[in-house]
């Protein structure tokens, strides 16, 4: 097995869109090699920890709404080649993630990360939930059977926050100025969301390799 780091951000649009573009891979190749684990970014490390209101957000990084509708045409349009709705009208607060990494931390040690990932982007780009909000979080843990109450205690805490920011801090000392950041068996790093033809090319290889090695 060859493992797959993802660094991503939930509120990151290209990082569901590659998420989607990954999927429809290894749906078409169900033994792929591939052990996926999901690491944090901060898109916006210095958000406020209550979130801001979403136009302020939007003048504050774009300039006002027509700098956003600017900028995020791509990433419509890449969204619907992928099969994605997303809601940017409806979103009313921008959050601090630092909260959403946490539950994807914990979901990983119960081996439900990817459930979780996916969860968390539909809950922000699909129905325009606010996931730095602790009841949106729990929603999602309980829906992808972690226990909510344990990680309702968790959240109250600072459990793991130290954590989380070092593994942030890590991917920039390393490199990593964007996201999504894919890094293939601890070498190759494949940044932004990848159509599905080159992630198939990818599992061939490797899987190839594999074979001819044993």
């Amino acid at each position: 097995m060859v493992k797959l780091d993802i660094i991503s951000d939930p509120i990151c649009p290209w990082c569901y869109i590659g998420k989607t573009n990954l999927d429809r891979a290894l749906e078409q190749i169900p033994d792929h090699p591939f052990v996926i684990e999901w690491h944090p970014f901060q898109l916006n490390p210095h958000m406020p920890a209550e979130g801001l209101d979403r136009r302020t957000y939007l003048e504050a990084k774009f300039g006002g709404k027509e700098g956003a509708v600017k900028a995020y045409a791509p990433v419509l349009e890449q969204a619907e080649a992928a099969g994605l709705t997303i809601n940017f009208e409806d979103m009313q607060r921008t959050p601090n993630t630092i909260d959403a990494h946490r539950l994807i931390h914990w979901a990983g040690i119960e081996g439900r990360q990817s459930f979780v990932v996916q969860r968390l982007f539909e809950a922000y780009f699909r129905d325009a939930r606010d996931i730095g909000a602790h009841d949106v979080l729990l929603d999602i843990a309980d829906g992808c059977e972690m226990d909510a109450a344990v990680i309702g205690k968790l959240l109250k805490s600072d459990a793991d926050v130290d954590d989380i920011r070092k593994r942030d801090a890590h991917s920039r000392e390393m490199g990593v100025t964007s996201v999504p950041t894919f890094i293939v068996a601890n070498q190759h790093a494949v940044p932004g969301a990848q159509p599905p033809e080159m992630w198939v090319k990818v599992m061939e290889e490797i899987m190839n390799q594999i074979e001819a090695s044993e």
